[in-house]
């Protein structure tokens, strides 16, 4: 029988930003404090999100009215790159983008975190853009779980395939 294993994945779930999207435009488009201010939140492509608004402090509130719906329906922050506000003409626009995947340099300091912290025995190969955790007993790999997610790498990191 092959030795116990599971992935370390960075990955977002679409369809829930879709959600939190659409929640914050919904908000945006009946609160008070953004009458009149224009604002707006869209896609900008297919892992690109664009919003405006007339001032850049109601751009910054909007931002925050985004990631307020993302935390609520359960996508971490770090899975979201938000920039800052930029004049455009009339309007300040903030761009963001979604975070898929682990990045190569990202895997190789995860891969050496369970290498030097690690039970003996668990194994970490770099298998495109995610890990693959391997090892001889299931309760080595549970460690190496809480290890991670007490680790802070800048990502959003999911564990799947465990067996």
């Amino acid at each position: 029988m092959a030795d116990p294993s599971f992935d370390v994945v960075s990955k977002v779930d679409r369809q829930e930003v879709d959600n939190a999207l659409n929640q914050a435009a919904k908000e945006l488009a009946n609160r008070f404090d953004f009458r009149g201010t224009d604002t707006k939140i869209s896609w900008s492509g297919e892992e690109a999100v664009t919003l405006e608004s007339e001032t850049e402090e109601r751009c910054k509130a909007a931002v925050e009215v985004f990631k307020e719906k993302l935390v609520k329906r359960g996508v971490s922050l770090k899975a979201i790159e938000l920039g800052e506000p930029v004049r455009s003409g009339k309007v300040h626009r903030v761009s963001g983008s979604l975070k898929q995947g682990i990045a190569q340099e990202t895997a190789k300091k995860i891969s050496k975190k369970i290498r030097d912290e690690a039970p003996k025995g668990v194994q970490a190969q770099i298998q495109g853009d995610q890990l693959r955790i391997s090892g001889k007993k299931k309760d080595d790999l549970q460690a190496v779980i809480s290890l991670l997610k007490s680790s802070d790498f800048d990502v959003a990191l999911q564990f799947e395939n465990y067996r």
